[in-house]
């Protein structure tokens, strides 16, 4: 990995170096205890203790497990960083000595480095008296799959804690360390899913002409749902219709009475998401009412689009800029149809969501890989990157 000292274009704050050390043995405490949605308690104690320590107001228990810590300085604008903690149910595969203690899950994301490049922000900025306004530092329990920030709105997280903007980041295996990517509008996708069931009439598998059989009727409907993004949405837009899960028969010779389909939708927009969701169910039901089988049809809106405002994107810009340079930061990334429930919180508030760049994603090292490890080499970059944007929204000037 990559030196951040070897960067001549990184400019980690003062002081920040000093609280690497106990920044990295937090993140590795971590990563050794990792909780998954809504069960992160040892998280949340460790994270709550802490901010304890530096004197911010805590509150926790929000959305089962979340901690949220509260910086008041004076009078002035109210803003607030996010960073996700849970872990995935992946069996970690790596060698170091911080590896998973928990069997069946891992840290594969980076939510322990997130957590602790908060972390040391919330340390620094404790201390610094030249900023005026209110800091909420949230900790998030449940981004995969689940969606706390979904959980934390519908507790009302913003009516508690008030603020006019939301920011949040998320580390990027693939971008190089001492890059971050900003840019205005839509970031990351809407992730929806579906399950489609067949029902048809099950047969001997030699006598075909007495069934309505299943697998035949699902493999059209899998060919008509890939025409939505081919012929329906415009060729401007991105659209994405998979099927990740066929279930049917359990034997040679049985043509099956029922098949189950299943996956996974995404899409930037809301005029596609309302389209891919209308047309699925009209071609799944018209194919295989023609066929002669019923359906049963479930479409779910799992995590909405990440869609970064104007404004904050461009403190956000001027932030990464003071820390990495204004070459280093990569203002047109191509969006990515993976899903973050960030989402939610842009709903409701204005706000941007980065990429911090992670280093090479070789060797396994992407992200929800059993090889990956957060870097440990862009934490003083992350929480400089907090730090000046505190400084940015909080009048300080930087440097």
């Amino acid at each position: 990995m990559k030196n951040i000292d070897s960067i001549a274009t990184v400019k980690v704050v003062e002081g920040v170096h000093e609280l690497i050390p106990g920044v990295e043995a937090f993140r590795h405490q971590i990563h050794q205890h990792p909780e998954t949605a809504f069960e992160e308690i040892i998280t949340a104690d460790l994270i709550a203790k802490k901010l304890v320590s530096f004197g911010l107001e805590v509150h926790q228990n929000i959305a089962k497990t979340g901690v949220v810590g509260v910086l008041r300085r004076g009078v002035g604008p109210s803003i607030a960083f996010r960073a996700d903690m849970d872990a995935l149910h992946i069996a970690e595969t790596n060698t170091f000595d911080y590896i998973s203690q928990v069997s069946g899950k891992m840290h594969a994301c980076g939510h322990d480095g997130h957590s602790a490049m908060l972390m040391g922000a919330a340390q620094f900025l404790s201390t610094d008296q030249s900023l005026q306004g209110t800091l909420v530092f949230i900790f998030q329990p449940a981004e995969e799959n689940e969606g706390g920030a979904r959980v934390m709105m519908e507790e009302g997280l913003f009516s508690r804690f008030p603020v006019e903007a939301v920011y949040g980041l998320h580390n990027w295996p693939g971008l190089e360390v001492g890059q971050i990517a900003v840019t205005a509008g839509p970031l990351m996708a809407a992730f929806d899913t579906f399950e489609l069931e067949i029902q048809g009439k099950g047969a001997h598998g030699a006598m075909p002409h007495d069934c309505v059989d299943p697998i035949y009727i699902a493999a059209q409907v899998i060919n008509g749902w890939q025409s939505i993004a081919s012929r329906n949405v415009n060729p401007y837009d991105a659209a994405v219709v998979s099927v990740t899960q066929i279930h049917a028969g359990d034997t040679w010779n049985v043509i099956p009475a029922n098949c189950n389909l299943k996956g996974t939708t995404r899409s930037f927009s809301a005029s596609v998401r309302d389209l891919i969701e209308e047309k699925m169910e009209l071609i799944a039901k018209n194919i295989c009412h023609g066929f002669g089988a019923s359906v049963k049809w479930t479409y779910q809106r799992r995590y909405p689009a990440l869609i970064n405002s104007l404004v904050e994107a461009q403190i956000a810009k001027q932030a990464a800029s003071a820390v990495v340079s204004l070459e280093r930061v990569i203002q047109d990334p191509k969006p990515s149809m993976t899903a973050e429930d960030f989402a939610f919180m842009l709903e409701k508030k204005p706000g941007c969501y980065v990429w911090l760049g992670n280093g090479s994603s070789e060797n396994g090292k992407n992200l929800h890989s059993s090889k990956y490890d957060f870097n440990d080499d862009i934490l003083p970059i992350g929480i400089s990157y907090w730090i000046e944007l505190a400084r940015k929204t909080l009048g300080a000037k930087s440097g």
